[in-house]
């Protein structure tokens, strides 16, 4: 079997997937090297970054897609629960908040499941 077509899925989504998102991210470093932190700008920014975050985590927990909703909704319930803390304890941490609540999903689907 070719080796270039075992790969190929893979390649698609490195093309298709990746390298469009990572010229918006550098170019979003460049544009955002020598920004005050604690700019009303950049404030906002990271508030509406956070929001969408959210937003997007809540309609796949509570409205899940295939794999997802073998989870009961109480475990998913608890999942937004426990990043939301871990968001608010860990200095308001979204990567806190993101990896508590992956880790009580991925346990509790597995307890439960």
């Amino acid at each position: 079997m070719n080796a270039l077509g075992d790969l190929s899925p893979y390649l698609v989504l490195i093309a298709a997937g990746f390298l469009p998102n990572e010229v918006w991210r550098m170019l979003g470093v460049v544009v955002a090297h020598g920004l005050d932190e604690r700019s009303e700008l950049v404030i906002w920014v990271r508030a509406v970054a956070t929001g969408l975050l959210a937003g997007v985590i809540a309609k796949i927990l509570l409205f899940p897609p295939a794999g997802l909703a073998e989870v009961r909704p109480g475990v998913r319930l608890a999942a937004i629960a426990v990043g939301f803390a871990a968001f608010l304890s860990v200095r308001r941490s979204v990567f806190a908040g993101v990896l508590a609540g992956e880790a009580v999903l991925m346990l509790g689907a597995y307890w439960f499941g």
